[in-house]
């Protein structure tokens, strides 16, 4: 008896091709429809960090790894050929200790607001993910950033769903389907950092 598994794999060249040029239609909408937010977001981080603030970071599944990605970028650099100081990034989906310290003897959806509440001073930013904007512990950080002077940038899918109303700065990409957002959000994370980078040094790394 054979071991191999079956696999239509004729259809795989036309669900390839399809994948592809559905991101990028997203891609280009995104750039089209969120263009000025992301110069917003760029400014209000900048500023944050000229002024001594840092960035907190939150998600959950693949968004809680967008945020531990950007939160790299910024603490290392997004070119190894770029040389500049540190720049203050937390991600909040980091800390399993104290996520599921929180979750276990609480309440999960709080998990991240208990660490805005921690570590979140005015002048900070917050950047939560959350593709459909809707994620309960998210919110509930957002909305603890906002009592704190924490401004907040939010990805999110079309709509931004409730993070909408709580966002300083809303990064909504325009589709409905996960895969798509979340390859338009590291697009527009990359360029985040970059842009903040370009705003904050000179290209020999010194400070402006």
């Amino acid at each position: 008896m054979s071991s191999s598994v079956p696999s239509p794999q004729s259809e795989f060249p036309s669900l390839i091709d399809a994948h592809f040029q559905e991101s990028i239609r997203v891609k280009a909408l995104t750039q089209e429809v969120c263009k000025q937010a992301l110069l917003d977001a760029v400014a209000m981080v900048a500023e944050s960090y000229a002024k001594g603030g840092k960035l907190l970071l939150c998600g959950n599944g693949g968004s809680a790894a967008d945020a531990q990605h950007l939160a790299a970028e910024f603490i290392s650099t997004l070119s190894a050929t770029f040389r500049r100081r540190a720049l203050p990034a937390i991600s909040l989906a980091a800390d399993t200790s104290t996520m599921t310290a929180r979750a276990n003897d609480f309440h999960f959806d709080e998990v991240f607001s208990r660490q805005v509440e921690a570590f979140g001073n005015p002048g900070d930013v917050l950047i939560g993910f959350s593709t459909s904007g809707n994620s309960k512990n998210v919110v509930k950080a957002a909305e603890e950033a906002k009592t704190r002077g924490v401004k907040v940038i939010s990805f999110t899918g079309d709509g931004g769903g409730k993070l909408a109303e709580l966002s300083d700065v809303l990064l909504a990409v325009p589709s409905g389907n996960t895969q798509h957002i979340q390859e338009s959000h590291i697009a527009l994370y990359h360029l985040l950092c970059g842009l903040v980078e370009k705003t904050l040094f000179h290209a020999d790394g010194t400070e402006r």
